[in-house]
């Protein structure tokens, strides 16, 4: 990499970051004193413009709200990135802007891991960009999905307990209940859930949010996001670096 490279985080209300922690952790263990990784607080997409005007950005991560928005900043997309219809992770490159999606390789190693045979439906619950590459990767593996959100036929209001039941796989893809608002908890039926189930919760700070304890009290398997999350931040780091090796 050449001297005096930035990273950094593209997302809104994001001052805590594990991102900034994790890359900030890799450039000393790895000695690579020219980089830094900043946090980018955009209260609108349109102020990535300025953002994007610094010669030395090398790349940045997005998270929410600005996963789908960032598309329009792009000169390019990765085969996965253009299928899932969001970005994670941008690479710039003499002055090119590629975007890619990272989430689906972390949420493809904790699925993996954890999913048993039998299960093969599952409940998106939100639809924003992680949802899409949760559907993309779910999918890829032969398990149907449904998505419940505020908007769709299959919603909050609606979402019964036998719903629940014959779908094993649930993944929380909304960010209620994410620290400092731990007690927040969407209202799901949670009497659906047993043993059978995997419930993957895609947010990492808290450990356990409500959506994960009340699921674990009804005996199913919890997950919650951040083998994902380091997942997903090791891929980007190598889309970073690829050139290079």
């Amino acid at each position: 990499m050449d001297a005096n490279k930035k990273l950094g985080l593209i997302g809104k209300n994001i001052s805590y970051s594990f991102s900034k922690i994790f890359f900030e952790e890799k450039f000393h263990k790895l000695k690579l004193n020219h980089l830094s990784y900043s946090i980018f607080d955009l209260q609108d997409i349109d102020e990535v413009e300025n953002v994007l005007k610094d010669t030395e950005l090398l790349g940045f991560n997005v998270t929410i709200p600005y996963k789908e928005k960032i598309i329009d900043f792009l000169d390019e997309l990765s085969d996965e990135a253009r299928e899932i219809g969001a970005v994670n992770c941008v690479l710039i490159e003499n002055g090119k802007k590629t975007g890619y999606n990272t989430d689906a390789f972390g949420f493809e190693k904790t699925l993996k891991i954890h999913r048993k045979p039998h299960q093969n439906a599952a409940l998106i619950l939100g639809n924003g960009g992680a949802a899409k590459a949760i559907k993309y990767v779910l999918n890829k593996n032969g398990i149907s999905t449904k998505t419940v959100s505020r908007n769709s036929e299959l919603n909050f209001e609606n979402l019964d307990k036998e719903t629940v039941q014959n779908h094993h796989i649930i993944v929380q893809c909304t960010p209620l209940g994410t620290f400092p608002n731990t007690e927040d908890c969407l209202d799901f039926p949670f009497e659906g859930l047993s043993k059978d189930h995997l419930v993957i919760d895609l947010i990492y700070n808290p450990n356990y949010t409500k959506f994960i304890i009340n699921s674990a009290e009804k005996g199913a398997k919890t997950v919650n996001g951040y083998y994902m999350l380091e997942q997903q931040a090791e891929k980007a780091w190598k889309i970073w670096n690829f050139k290079k090796k």
